[in-house]
This record gives C-alpha cells, sequence and structure tokens, in this order.
C-alpha cells in the first residue's frame, strides 16, 4: 500500500485522497477499533452493499441508508418483512438491489441469535481478531486466513453477502487489523487505539 502527502503535508494511505469524505473516514474511522454492534452489524451490511460497487459510492448514501435502515438497529429491522423490502425498492437514495436488502434483514435475525448467545455482536467478532503473525502480513491483500474463516463462520450461522473479500474490507475498517501504510500519519494512531482497547467478551 503506497503512501502520499495529505493536504496538511504529513503521509497518508494514498486511496483516502481521493476526496475529502475519503480523507475524512481515512483519518477518523478506518482502521479504529470499533466494539458497538450497532455500528459492527451497520459495516458489515455496508460492505455487504458494496460487493461489486466501489466504496465510495456507498460511503457518498451512507447517511441514506443509515436512515432507510432505521440507524442499523438490529432489533428494529429483524422484526421487518416484505412491506419494508419494497419500500426499499423504491428508496432512490440507497443501492436498491433485492438480495442485498433482504439480507441486512435475514442478517439482523442472525446477528441477534448471536447476541443471545455470547452477550453481543462485538464479543462474538472480536474472537476472530487476527493474531500479531498474521497482523504484519494483510496489507494490499483483498482476502486472509483470517476473513476466510470468519466469511465461513458467519455463513454458518447464516449470514449472507459475507464473503471474504467482503469480510476482509470489514476486518480493515473495524480495526481488527492496522492497514494503514507504513508512514502512514494515522497508522500509529490507530494502533495506540488498538493497543488501549478493552477486547469485549
Amino acid at each position: 500500500m503506497q503512501t502520499a502527502p495529505g493536504p496538511d503535508g504529513h503521509p497518508r494511505c494514498a486511496w483516502c485522497l481521493a476526496t475529502p469524505q475519503y480523507l475524512a473516514y481515512h483519518d477518523h474511522e478506518w482502521g479504529f477499533p470499533v466494539t458497538d454492534d450497532r455500528r459492527l452489524f451497520e459495516k458489515l451490511c455496508l460492505e455487504g452493499f458494496q460487493a461489486g460497487l466501489s466504496w465510495r459510492t456507498i460511503l457518498e448514501k451512507r447517511e441514506n441508508f443509515r436512515r432507510a435502515f432505521a440507524g442499523f438497529d438490529i432489533d428494529a429491522l429483524a422484526g421487518w418483512g416484505a412491506p419494508e423490502v419494497d419500500r426499499l425498492l423504491h428508496d432512490a437514495g440507497i443501492v436498491r438491489h433485492r438480495g442485498k436488502i433482504e439480507s441486512v434483514l435475514n442478517n439482523a435475525r442472525r446477528a441477534q441469535a448471536l447476541v443471545r448467545e455470547h452477550g453481543s455482536l462485538a464479543a462474538w467478532i472480536w474472537r476472530h481478531e487476527p493474531g500479531a503473525h498474521e497482523q504484519a502480513a494483510h496489507q494490499s491483500v483483498t482476502t486472509s486466513p483470517t476473513s476466510v474463516q470468519l466469511s465461513k463462520a458467519l455463513k454458518k450461522r447464516g449470514f449472507s453477502f459475507v464473503g471474504p473479500t467482503t469480510v476482509h474490507a470489514f476486518l480493515q475498517a473495524m480495526g481488527l487489523i492496522n492497514d494503514h501504510a507504513p508512514g502512514c500519519v494515522v497508522r500509529a494512531r490507530a494502533e495506540a487505539a488498538r493497543a488501549a482497547l478493552a477486547r469485549p467478551g
């Protein structure tokens, strides 16, 4: 992964400099550890919507997705059905893909089951954090041993749109992996946040 000077002259992961929105996402969200169930579930869903598209497309529509999907409230979405799917298929502010929309509702019910079993979605997700020996090997790849393993575990529990590439992007974004490029000014901050994190469960 390459770096390039940011607006302040400090090096950053080169991909984040495409738009101001990307830069803000990179500097304040991407790679920082998340233990909040709603945010984890939201990201898993949005990565599923990204399949076949660019993250830029999804990021630009993120607030629309949040509005359309009740802020990604797991319990609320678990109770939705065909009427809500039909409504969402007419919402021009999101990606109108029936399979992906239905996947969010299915995955909410699957997430509920995980919460009942493990106390929180975060507790189960963070059990799959890659070990130190894996952390250094992730950069510039689209899948990893951990993403393959977690993808299989999610599918076994009935989740959909959770292939290894989707799950790897989720692990990067939610801070289970620090994939900021060496030399990126944000890498040390993300790593410090990971070091200070009290792992759930």
